[in-house]
């Protein structure tokens, strides 16, 4: 889905006296801005002010290297950062590098990605042109609505300068019924330069889009010349039966009808390696209805991997395993890119080359929930980024847990005990390691056999805080009605509850009683939020054992993201209102033991914006 509003006019805030220890009014009867601070989050990726859209267009300035994140508002802007933690505008107050309004875009800038050497050798901007709207997988598909243009910066991306020219890619496949055609994604490929005879560093582009009646797919592309005037078309080189699913759908949602925001990009287990096993990122759109397909809400944020074949000079991507980037209904649109070992923030720390990628947490879910946008003067964020990697799951007792069609896939197999591959994703080690930065203080642990909650013996001064812990279970507890994790935000009016629960193996984010807020004034999300992890048998010191929780939890304000065992996030809001709201507790319920361990809180968090003034 791509949303392309105006940013609401001015950035000032008002100062409206707000009583935070006394039940909330319907916050749509106040002031607008005056709910500027209530909820915004203090380590994230957003705007001065206004709504955010899709993540897209990040790159590595060459010149600079400053890595440069952008993404959709009022066109597109960004920031640059040297540390993946600390973000300055690129622009002041937030202001676009592009914005639509020429031959080729004369409605909407959708997203693009950046060749950071192209045209000239400066960074050349591939994005999707918009001259017509709606554009919607549920209804027919207007011809010439969207069509993928170039355009190149010559002053350190403070401006995407369009080529005064029609469309480098002017329309979808010939005679392809598409049910969308954008989100133009450049990347390189050695497999694919072997396969198709290609230069060494060919630049590829896939496109997100479907076919009508047929199901969704990624169409490929292949540079042409050294000024990426032409493409030249390899077709749909990863295509899937509408409405259909990885497995049973349980571990990685549906293919749906349409892909959008499709990545391509190959990774080892030190992160970014043009050899390695190739993924993709991409949302996915679909509805309840698997017939007549309805205008729906349903999206979903998938990764997969797989393998590259070719027979007659066709390339097709075949997945092997899939997954989902983040299960939070509300995130989705996930981009990323490339930053080489030789970028500011990787030389800071001696890391590696790496795949970043950032995903958009929707603030009102996708402009169907009616918020007090007014009153709060931003919509949405930025998740924290995230560095993908393939990940190794070791010592894991073969048995029909490891053999169903899942996130993973049997890497090897050593007479009984097998080693899985995964998606491993981690918040970015700058990143990491400034939220871990703040005064810190250790929980004693404890076990329990009792269902209830336990307050922590010291609270949180603020809400701004990461919780991290490692959650241990007897073997009795698999299949069981064990419930056990923390309530966060809490005090006698709210509380927000987030466990591990056994018997359909997932996380949960109870948020029934996250916000008083929501009792009073309309749009204010309450809905619980579940996602899958599987917790494997393991042999640890020639013991078998359920393999632990290991938890970090980011409280950034209203924004929660869940991270578990670097292969599992769930990403939400939780907007509490009062001020006392700020307690975490041991949360545990149905039968069975449970045994909290090395359980840490972080106070503070970052600041992300050090230049921004109120």
């Amino acid at each position: 889905m791509k949303l392309n509003p105006a940013a609401l006019a001015g950035t000032l805030v008002v100062r409206q006296e707000i009583d935070y220890n006394s039940a909330p009014p319907n916050l749509s009867t106040l002031a607008n801005s005056s709910l500027f601070d209530t909820w915004r989050p203090k380590a994230h990726v957003l705007p001065p002010f206004g709504q955010i859209g899709d993540p897209c267009m990040h790159y590595t300035d060459p010149e600079t290297g400053l890595f440069h994140v952008g993404w959709l508002h009022q066109g597109a802007s960004g920031a640059t950062t040297d540390d993946l933690a600390t973000y300055h505008d690129i622009n002041p107050d937030g202001q676009p590098f592009i914005v639509a309004g020429g031959k080729n875009d004369p409605i909407a800038v959708f997203d693009g990605s950046v060749i950071p050497s192209g045209i000239d050798s400066k960074p050349t901007l591939l994005y999707t042109s918009v001259s017509y709207l709606p554009i919607q997988w549920t209804i027919a598909y207007t011809r010439g609505s969207e069509t993928q243009s170039l355009a190149v910066s010559s002053d350190g991306g403070r401006n995407f300068t369009k080529l005064k020219q029609g469309p480098v890619i002017p329309s979808p496949p010939f005679a392809v019924n598409v049910t969308g055609f954008r989100d133009p994604y450049v990347f390189q490929n050695s497999q694919l330069d072997s396969y198709l005879g290609s230069a060494p560093g060919t630049w590829y582009v896939v496109i997100s889009g479907g076919v009508h009646e047929d199901g969704p797919s990624q169409f490929l592309y292949r540079q042409h010349d050294p000024e990426f005037q032409y493409w030249e078309e390899l077709g749909q080189w990863w295509h899937e039966p509408a409405n259909s699913t990885w497995g049973n759908g349980g571990w990685a949602g549906r293919w749906g009808f349409n892909f959008e925001t499709s990545n391509i990009f190959s990774l080892d287990e030190q992160g970014y390696n043009a050899k390695g096993e190739v993924f993709t990122t991409l949302g996915a759109e679909w509805s309840l209805d698997p017939i007549v397909p309805q205008v729906s809400d349903f999206r979903e944020m998938l990764w997969a991997a797989g393998n590259i074949t070719c027979e007659d000079g066709k390339v097709q991507f075949t997945p092997s395993m899939a997954g989902k980037l983040d299960w939070g209904t509300s995130a989705y649109a996930a981009a990323g890119k490339l930053l080489p070992a030789t970028a500011k923030a990787s030389e800071k720390i001696g890391a590696p080359d790496r795949f970043i990628s950032y995903v958009w947490l929707t603030g009102d879910f996708y402009g169907t929930l009616n918020f007090p946008t007014a009153q709060q003067n931003w919509t949405g964020a930025l998740l924290l980024p995230r560095e993908l990697s393939v990940g190794k799951i070791r010592n894991v007792v073969d048995n029909d847990l490891v053999r169903e069609t899942g996130s993973w896939r049997i890497a090897s197999n050593n007479s009984g005990v097998v080693e899985l591959a995964t998606l491993k994703q981690e918040i970015t080690r700058e990143a990491l390691s400034a939220l871990t930065n703040s005064s810190s203080y250790i929980e004693p642990g404890q076990t329990s056999s009792s269902p209830g909650s336990v307050s922590f013996q010291r609270s949180p001064e603020s809400k701004f805080h990461v919780i991290t812990a490692s959650l241990s279970f007897p073997d009795s507890s698999r299949g069981s009605d064990l419930r056990a994790g923390f309530q966060i935000l809490s005090s006698e009016y709210e509380s927000t509850t987030i466990y591990y629960q056994f018997s359909n193996e997932s996380i949960i984010v109870d948020r029934s009683n996250s916000s008083a807020a929501a009792k009073t004034t309309n749009g204010i999300d309450s809905r619980n939020e579940v996602g899958k992890l599987r917790l494997f048998d393991v042999v640890e010191d020639g013991k078998q054992q359920i393999e632990s929780l290991d938890l970090t939890i980011v409280v950034d304000n209203s924004i929660v993201e869940v991270h578990a065992n670097g292969r599992f996030v769930l990403s939400t809001w939780a907007r509490s209102w009062y001020a006392a709201s700020k307690d975490i507790r041991f949360f545990h319920d149905g039968n069975g033991e449970i045994t909290f361990g090395n359980v840490t809180v972080y106070e503070g968090l970052y600041d992300a914006w050090p230049d921004r003034k109120e």
